[in-house]
């Protein structure tokens, strides 16, 4: 498998070492570009593609579908996103009840990391699983296996 196919296609299937090289390429270049301002972000958001191809191709060669990466997706925003909106609501519904606002607002803060955690945690987990499971050995639905080579050719 090349390069070109690694990155920007999700059909067939990978093995830990390729997921694991184009993770690292992947994360690389986030860092790199996390140091342009506006054009670096606009390029970061152009690797989730890529992303999405690497995942999809190693949840593939454990026999699973793609669809799978969706979970860490929207759990993670969903869960921030709703505890970022209780840091707001929960010290206003104290203030309108003659509550602690301050305590309902530190109480929300808290939860807000605690959600931060969680939705870390949950694309650790996820990318862990991915990343370390075995592959099936024999021919599944989406393709052969992989070489047992390094199966990132330059």
């Amino acid at each position: 498998m090349d390069w070109k196919t690694l990155f920007l296609s999700p059909e067939g299937r990978i093995g830990r070492q390729a997921f694991w090289i184009g993770w690292l390429v992947l994360l690389g270049v986030n860092m790199a570009l996390g140091w342009l301002p506006v054009i670096g972000a606009v390029i970061s958001l152009a690797t989730i593609y890529s992303s999405v191809c690497i995942h999809s191709k190693r949840l593939h060669d454990m026999g699973q579908t793609g669809w799978w990466q969706v979970l860490p997706w929207v759990l993670g925003p969903v869960l921030i996103m709703g505890s970022a909106l209780s840091i707001g609501v929960l010290p206003a519904i104290a203030a309108l009840t003659s509550g602690e606002p301050e305590i309902a607002a530190l109480t929300a803060l808290g939860g807000f990391f605690v959600s931060c955690f969680i939705a870390f945690a949950i694309w650790l987990a996820f990318t862990l699983w991915v990343g370390c499971s075995l592959g099936q050995p024999r021919d599944n639905k989406y393709g052969p296996p992989p070489p047992n080579t390094t199966a990132v050719a330059l």
